[in-house]
């Protein structure tokens, strides 16, 4: 599934694929504004972890489960 993050004072987003479902996702963000937890911890599928302050979310987009690519992977 497809992230992207936009974050406070920054041009861009944070974009990411991960294997959690957007459920998944959706808990962790809302776990973080209700317990006013500082980072919020995401692994992507390359086993990446990404630490995102969780004052500075201002919009986190979940995309659809991702489907199989053809063609080449990076």
């Amino acid at each position: 599934m497809e992230v992207r993050i936009g974050i406070k004072q920054s041009p861009r987003e944070l974009a990411f694929e991960t294997d959690a479902t957007a459920d998944d996702v959706r808990a962790l963000f809302e776990a973080a504004v209700t317990k006013d937890a500082e980072l919020v911890a995401l692994v992507d599928t390359k086993g990446r972890q990404y630490l995102v302050n969780a004052a500075s979310v201002t919009y986190v987009e979940l995309g659809g489960e991702a489907g199989r690519r053809v063609g080449f992977v990076s």
